[in-house]
């Protein structure tokens, strides 16, 4: 019979309890990663959308920005229910069985509701602090030019509250293996995959 998702969390019924990651983990993943993919939608029609991001702890949020107009922020403005991605993969991991085959992973999903930020001194302090993320060595108005009116005008900011969020983490060294199979041979696991 199947589960009623309607009246749950987004986090509720995990498959696999025993990858969950504590708050801990997530906060210090979340600092670490490199690429968020945004889920939208445009009325029953799902869009996900990468790109760079920063997390905002202190204010318990998601930033990002995109072109004035398009698609993520009419989506936005329609349905700002929206749920964030940011993944890392390791190795693949090889099984002697079709379903155990596995890689490693660690990802964190994010649920909450986006908007555009509309002050300027917000959106440039935001912006300013993605570059950063990324180009730390950087030194904003020595290597750099700061983010203009004009330029500000011409970008959409978005923050995503935070409402939940879910880690998991898949790193173990081999995957399972059945005792019901020949078992493989040692190269496999070894191998670079794909």
């Amino acid at each position: 019979m199947p589960r009623d998702y309607e009246n749950q969390a987004p986090i509720a019924h995990q498959r696999r309890p025993h990858l969950i990651r504590d708050d801990d983990w997530i906060r210090a993943f979340l600092h670490r990663g490199l690429i968020a993919r945004i889920a939208s939608r445009f009325d029953l029609q799902p869009f996900i959308t990468p790109t760079t991001y920063f997390y905002d702890e202190p204010n318990r949020r998601i930033i990002f920005h995109s072109n004035i107009a398009g698609r993520i922020r009419a989506n936005i403005e329609r349905h700002p229910e929206t749920c964030v991605e940011v993944s890392e993969l390791g190795k693949f991991l090889p099984s002697n069985v079709a379903l155990e085959f596995s890689l490693q992973y660690r990802s964190v999903m994010v649920f909450g509701k986006a908007g555009v930020i509309e002050d300027p001194d917000e959106q440039r302090d935001v912006l300013h602090k993605l570059v950063a993320k990324y180009f730390g060595k950087m030194q904003i108005g020595k290597d750099y030019r700061p983010a203009t009116d004009k330029e500000l005008r011409a970008t959409s900011v978005y923050e995503v509250r935070i409402e939940s969020w879910s880690g998991k983490e898949n790193w173990d060294d081999r995957a399972d293996q059945s005792d019901e199979w020949p078992p493989l041979d040692e190269k496999w696991f070894n191998e670079s995959f794909p």
